[in-house]
């Protein structure tokens, strides 16, 4: 014989609440009531947690004064509330916070909504769709506005004293900036932590890519903490070696060569392009460097003639392209090329196309930056081997991953 089981307790009290309701209409209402008292209880609980504590922890003491009234959005549409109050003024709610005008999470919603590409008009539609809410756009763009503080502390926190790889590149937007239409460029770094994760360590914003803007986000990643970065991938950018090398003396550069090939073609009529790929990959896929100089003797001796300022370029920065054959092979698929911070680039770009033109810097910004919160979210691993290219770098560098 099988056991009766006892009844659920929220079913007997959902019957009873609900047994008179006889619409959809009369069960929102019904919803809206409970959830307003449900609210207004865990408020009660929270100011007597607080005034016990302040029993504990202050000489004076404190009491209970009354409640104001507060009007606030929610799931289940507007909720007319009873917020208690205290005489000292000391209580500051975390279930429905100072200020806030609308709780379960429904700001994250258009946050979310907004770093995805939509506008506030859009955003505003949805909300109404999916939650039954009126919200105005001049409340959307007040609720995007509070990313900017986010941004900032995310911008001004510390940093790691080491990163053993660091990948930087920027990225071109178009921004109003009095009454023109400029394309400004947005900087990006990302760094590899002694835990084996990436992470993007900061964005700056500049009229243009320049060498010398490059230092001035380096000096502030150093004044963030970061005292050492053992290699540092980089665009050929002129001048961006020395930048790097003015504020981390110690960090070995290496330039990309997928930026470099890509370069180097310019120069090759499109029916030389195959056979000119396919004899310069003798010479970055070589197994050292030894091999390396000599694929690139004979690469120079078929090509110089046809193409002399291809084969310049390569000469110029050879000892910024070879630096990875200095490494094992797991650090030099690492670093070689840029690719890494390139993916989040791309990835930032699908979630910003669709505001092709930004009305002001903290807008640009604001979008970048949700959408590396959103890509971030994503990096919850380590890079694939990393327990063997951690002791790669602990063997090359020794002491300097040890600060």
């Amino acid at each position: 014989m099988k056991e009766k089981k006892e009844p659920n307790p929220m079913q007997q009290l959902a019957t009873e609440l609900f047994s008179k309701v006889k619409n959809t209409s009369q069960a929102k209402e019904m919803l809206q009531e409970l959830y307003k008292y449900g609210i207004e209880a865990v408020l009660k609980a929270e100011l007597d947690e607080h005034l016990d504590q302040e029993k504990q922890d202050e000489s004076e003491v404190n009491f209970r004064n009354g409640k104001s009234k507060k009007t606030v959005k929610s799931s289940v549409g507007d909720l007319a509330l009873n917020i208690p109050r205290d005489r000292n003024s000391t209580f500051s709610p975390m279930f429905v916070p100072k200020h806030s005008r609308m709780i379960d999470n429904v700001e994250d919603v258009v946050i979310g909504l907004y770093a995805r590409g939509m506008n506030t008009r859009d955003i505003e539609d949805q909300i109404r769709e999916i939650y039954q809410i009126e919200i105005s756009e001049t409340t959307v763009s007040n609720i995007t506005s509070r990313v900017l503080e986010y941004m900032k502390q995310w911008q001004n926190r510390p940093l790691e004293k080491v990163y053993f790889s660091l990948w930087m590149d920027a990225i071109s937007i178009k921004v109003k900036d009095n009454g023109k239409v400029l394309n400004k460029s947005i900087y990006l770094v990302i760094g590899l932590n002694a835990e084996g994760r990436k992470e993007v360590l900061g964005m700056w914003i500049n009229q243009t890519e320049s060498a010398s803007f490059w230092m001035s986000v380096l000096t502030d990643l150093k004044a963030r903490g970061v005292e050492d970065i053992l290699i540092a991938s980089t665009d050929n950018l002129k001048g961006f070696t020395e930048a790097i090398r003015a504020t981390f003396p110690a960090t070995d550069t290496q330039l990309c060569v997928v930026h470099q090939v890509r370069n180097s073609i310019r120069y090759v009529v499109w029916t030389d392009k195959k056979a000119f790929v396919t004899d310069l990959k003798a010479v970055y896929n070589a197994p050292n460097l030894a091999a390396a100089e000599e694929a690139f003797a004979t690469f120079k001796e078929i090509w110089n003639k046809k193409y002399p300022h291809a084969i310049l370029s390569w000469e110029r920065n050879w000892g910024e392209l070879t630096t990875f054959f200095k490494y094992p092979l797991e650090i030099r698929k690492m670093i070689y090329t840029t690719n890494t911070i390139e993916s989040l680039n791309s990835t930032i770009r699908k979630y910003t196309r669709s505001k092709t033109v930004f009305p002001d810097d903290n807008a640009a910004c604001k979008a970048v930056y949700l959408a590396i919160n959103i890509i971030e979210r994503k990096w919850t691993h380590q890079i694939r081997n990393w327990g063997l290219i951690f002791n790669q770098f602990l063997i090359t560098f020794e002491d300097r991953c040890k600060i």
